[in-house]
């Protein structure tokens, strides 16, 4: 029964025939091969460019922001004063 429910589903919806409706077909034309060829490498370029104006802008309007945000003057109540000491290793230590 599910056997026979499988193959009637795919057959309906061959996998093959489904991606042939939506596959990219290439003109015959040479020279209408050349246009969609040089269209599509002017598509990625304007999309490249506008990626990398768009990243710049970002990097730029960050950095400014970091200039132009004032940072508060240190408190000297909040400063931590002490001494330290280096302490040696132990003598023994532990097996691996």
């Amino acid at each position: 029964m599910i056997n026979r429910t499988f193959r009637s589903f795919h057959a309906r919806f061959d996998a093959s025939q489904l991606g042939a409706v939506f596959a990219p077909r290439k003109p015959r034309h040479p020279l209408l091969r050349l246009a969609v060829g040089l269209l599509g490498l002017a598509l990625l370029a304007v999309l490249l460019v506008f990626g990398v104006v768009i990243g710049t802008a970002m990097l730029a309007i960050g950095l400014v922001r970091r200039l132009l945000r004032r940072r508060p003057a240190p408190h000297a109540g909040r400063v931590v004063d002490a001494e330290y000491r280096v302490v040696d290793k132990p003598a023994h230590s532990l097996p691996h």
